[in-house]
Protein backbone atom coordinates (compact mmCIF):
# COMPACT_ATOMS: atom_id res chain seq x y z
CA UNK A 1 0.00 0.00 0.00
CA UNK A 2 2.53 2.57 0.88
CA UNK A 3 4.34 1.84 -2.19
CA UNK A 4 1.55 2.52 -4.31
CA UNK A 5 0.59 5.69 -2.39
CA UNK A 6 4.53 7.15 -2.64
CA UNK A 7 4.31 6.06 -6.44
CA UNK A 8 1.02 7.75 -6.75
CA UNK A 9 1.87 10.57 -5.04
CA UNK A 10 5.45 10.99 -6.72
CA UNK A 11 3.99 10.35 -10.35
CA UNK A 12 1.06 13.42 -9.89
CA UNK A 13 4.10 15.69 -8.52
CA UNK A 14 6.38 14.93 -11.73
CA UNK A 15 2.99 15.13 -14.09
CA UNK A 16 2.11 18.18 -12.21
CA UNK A 17 5.99 19.95 -13.18
CA UNK A 18 6.04 18.99 -16.80
CA UNK A 19 2.57 20.86 -17.46
CA UNK A 20 4.05 23.67 -15.67
CA UNK A 21 6.97 23.88 -17.23
CA UNK A 22 7.82 26.12 -20.46
CA UNK A 23 11.01 26.76 -22.66
CA UNK A 24 11.21 30.38 -23.36
CA UNK A 25 13.35 30.82 -26.29
CA UNK A 26 14.97 34.16 -27.19
CA UNK A 27 17.35 35.17 -30.03
CA UNK A 28 18.64 38.34 -31.84
CA UNK A 29 19.46 38.34 -35.78
CA UNK A 30 22.83 36.55 -35.99
CA UNK A 31 20.80 33.66 -33.74
CA UNK A 32 17.12 33.52 -35.44
CA UNK A 33 17.72 30.77 -37.73
CA UNK A 34 19.19 28.28 -34.77
CA UNK A 35 16.51 29.32 -32.62
CA UNK A 36 13.50 28.80 -34.72
CA UNK A 37 15.66 25.13 -35.56
CA UNK A 38 15.61 24.42 -31.70
CA UNK A 39 12.09 25.74 -31.44
CA UNK A 40 10.81 23.35 -34.14
CA UNK A 41 12.55 20.70 -32.39
CA UNK A 42 11.20 20.86 -28.72
CA UNK A 43 7.51 21.75 -30.33
CA UNK A 44 8.35 17.87 -31.69
CA UNK A 45 8.99 16.60 -28.53
CA UNK A 46 5.61 18.27 -27.65
CA UNK A 47 7.22 20.83 -25.08
CA UNK A 48 5.57 24.23 -24.48
CA UNK A 49 7.80 26.22 -25.90
CA UNK A 50 7.32 30.22 -25.78
CA UNK A 51 9.10 32.52 -28.48
CA UNK A 52 9.50 35.66 -27.18
CA UNK A 53 11.78 37.18 -29.79
CA UNK A 54 10.07 40.32 -31.24
CA UNK A 55 11.53 41.69 -34.97
CA UNK A 56 12.33 44.76 -33.31
CA UNK A 57 14.14 43.27 -30.46
CA UNK A 58 17.31 43.64 -32.25
CA UNK A 59 19.82 43.73 -29.85
CA UNK A 60 20.74 40.57 -27.38
CA UNK A 61 20.17 42.87 -24.23
CA UNK A 62 16.21 43.20 -25.19
CA UNK A 63 15.94 39.72 -26.22
CA UNK A 64 17.62 38.38 -23.08
CA UNK A 65 15.94 40.06 -20.65
CA UNK A 66 12.77 39.30 -22.43
CA UNK A 67 13.45 35.33 -22.33
CA UNK A 68 14.21 35.98 -18.37
CA UNK A 69 11.43 37.73 -17.26
CA UNK A 70 9.39 34.79 -18.67
CA UNK A 71 12.16 32.28 -17.00
CA UNK A 72 11.25 34.13 -13.82
CA UNK A 73 7.25 33.88 -14.18
CA UNK A 74 6.83 30.29 -13.34
CA UNK A 75 9.38 28.20 -11.10
CA UNK A 76 9.65 25.12 -13.67
CA UNK A 77 9.91 27.78 -16.76
CA UNK A 78 13.98 27.61 -18.34
CA UNK A 79 15.42 29.74 -21.08
CA UNK A 80 17.53 29.18 -24.06
CA UNK A 81 18.71 32.11 -25.93
CA UNK A 82 21.15 32.14 -29.36
CA UNK A 83 23.31 34.89 -30.22
CA UNK A 84 26.24 34.79 -32.35
CA UNK A 85 28.45 33.64 -29.77
CA UNK A 86 26.25 32.84 -26.60
CA UNK A 87 28.76 36.03 -24.31
CA UNK A 88 26.69 38.81 -24.60
CA UNK A 89 23.68 37.32 -23.15
CA UNK A 90 25.11 35.52 -20.99
CA UNK A 91 26.80 38.26 -19.31
CA UNK A 92 23.03 39.70 -19.38
CA UNK A 93 21.59 37.06 -17.65
CA UNK A 94 23.82 36.66 -14.52
CA UNK A 95 22.74 40.21 -13.90
CA UNK A 96 19.30 39.56 -13.01
CA UNK A 97 18.69 38.50 -9.57
CA UNK A 98 17.98 34.85 -9.05
CA UNK A 99 18.94 33.54 -12.72
CA UNK A 100 21.78 31.37 -12.90
CA UNK A 101 22.53 31.29 -16.66
CA UNK A 102 25.24 29.28 -18.54
CA UNK A 103 27.04 29.81 -21.74
CA UNK A 104 26.95 26.02 -23.25
CA UNK A 105 28.46 24.19 -26.27
CA UNK A 106 27.97 20.93 -25.77
CA UNK A 107 25.27 18.93 -24.63
CA UNK A 108 26.94 17.59 -21.57
CA UNK A 109 27.54 21.17 -20.55
CA UNK A 110 24.02 21.62 -21.16
CA UNK A 111 23.03 18.59 -18.87
CA UNK A 112 25.18 19.12 -15.81
CA UNK A 113 24.63 23.01 -15.59
CA UNK A 114 20.89 21.56 -14.69
CA UNK A 115 21.98 19.27 -12.94
CA UNK A 116 25.32 20.78 -10.32
CA UNK A 117 24.14 24.61 -10.74
CA UNK A 118 20.13 24.80 -11.43
CA UNK A 119 20.95 26.99 -14.11
CA UNK A 120 17.12 28.37 -15.57
CA UNK A 121 18.61 29.77 -18.71
CA UNK A 122 21.52 28.59 -20.63
CA UNK A 123 22.93 30.71 -23.94
CA UNK A 124 24.78 29.55 -26.86
CA UNK A 125 25.91 30.83 -30.29
CA UNK A 126 24.94 29.95 -33.85
CA UNK A 127 28.44 31.04 -35.07
CA UNK A 128 29.74 28.29 -32.44
CA UNK A 129 27.07 25.78 -32.57
CA UNK A 130 25.92 23.33 -35.25
CA UNK A 131 22.28 22.70 -35.98
CA UNK A 132 22.68 19.09 -34.70
CA UNK A 133 24.74 19.81 -31.95
CA UNK A 134 22.21 22.88 -30.80
CA UNK A 135 19.14 20.30 -30.88
CA UNK A 136 21.54 18.11 -28.29
CA UNK A 137 22.22 20.99 -26.21
CA UNK A 138 18.95 22.13 -25.63
CA UNK A 139 17.63 18.61 -25.33
CA UNK A 140 20.07 18.08 -22.56
CA UNK A 141 19.53 21.39 -20.46
CA UNK A 142 15.58 20.28 -20.90
CA UNK A 143 16.18 16.86 -19.73
CA UNK A 144 18.48 18.02 -17.05
CA UNK A 145 16.88 17.70 -13.18
CA UNK A 146 18.47 19.80 -10.33
CA UNK A 147 20.54 17.28 -7.85
CA UNK A 148 20.22 19.27 -4.69
CA UNK A 149 21.89 17.96 -1.87
CA UNK A 150 25.45 19.61 -1.93
CA UNK A 151 25.15 21.75 -4.84
CA UNK A 152 22.49 23.47 -2.96
CA UNK A 153 25.70 25.53 -1.41
CA UNK A 154 26.77 26.60 -4.18
CA UNK A 155 23.30 27.83 -6.07
CA UNK A 156 22.54 29.31 -2.25
CA UNK A 157 26.02 31.18 -2.97
CA UNK A 158 25.02 32.41 -5.95
CA UNK A 159 21.77 33.88 -5.34
CA UNK A 160 22.95 35.65 -2.74
CA UNK A 161 25.65 37.53 -5.51
CA UNK A 162 22.44 39.29 -6.78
Amino acid sequence: MFVWVYYNLVANKSKQRRTKMAIVLGADQAGKRLKDLITVYLEDKGLDVRDVSDSSQEDFVDVTLAVAKEVNAAEGNLGIVVDAYGAGPFMVATKIKGMVAAEVSDERSAYMTRAHNNARMITMGAEIVGDELAKNIAKGFVEGHYDGGRHQIRVDMLNKMC
